[in-house]
């Protein structure tokens, strides 16, 4: 089985209901976050959008780090950077 796949099989898709009581900011924050090019972008399923739970969290730990650069969490230093 290729890489991409067991990855995905790892992962989880979350909607923005999860993303919003995950970290407590509204979903308006998000979507101006996105078309900012500030957040990753949904992947649709037909009219659903989900994310990829992994990307959500890299992103939180980013913004983490961007006011603790020696943040490490304990959780997630196998997390990939989502680049944005």
């Amino acid at each position: 089985m290729s890489s991409p796949i067991k990855s995905l099989l790892n992962d989880q898709f979350v909607d923005m209901a999860f993303i919003v009581a995950h970290t407590g900011m509204t979903d308006k924050w998000f979507y101006k976050l996105i078309a900012l090019g500030r957040f990753p972008p949904a992947i649709k399923f037909g009219r659903r959008s989900r994310w990829l739970k992994s990307e959500v969290l890299a992103w939180e730990v980013e913004r983490i780090r961007e006011s603790r650069p020696d943040y490490i969490p304990p959780d997630y230093q196998e997390l990939p950077t989502v680049g944005l």
